[in-house]
């Protein structure tokens, strides 16, 4: 199974490279720092509940398909990384 995308990558890939778009100037369309867009796309922060509702309000889409994207993402990587050896599953009554 392939790992799932980072969001940043999906908004690279899928939205900005495809329209012509550079992450500064979508940053300007969306009313926010030019870094938090550049630090996106460079897959150094997460997608947080404003960007994904101000992207969704650009492109016509929803925010739980931004914050989704997060949460395929984190839970793919913590499953590589979280041990759950020691915990047992709680017997049905």
């Amino acid at each position: 199974m392939l790992d799932p995308a980072h969001p940043g990558e999906v908004l690279e890939e899928l939205f900005l490279v495809p329209l012509g778009l550079s992450a500064g100037a979508l940053a300007r369309r969306l009313d926010v720092p030019r870094t938090r867009i550049e630090r996106l796309v460079r897959r150094q922060t997460s997608m947080t509940a404003d960007t994904a509702l101000r992207l969704a309000a650009f492109f016509g889409n929803s925010p739980q398909f931004w914050l989704n994207l997060q949460d395929a993402h984190d839970l793919h990587a913590a499953k590589g990384h979280v041990d759950l050896s020691g915990i047992r599953p709680l017997d049905a009554a």
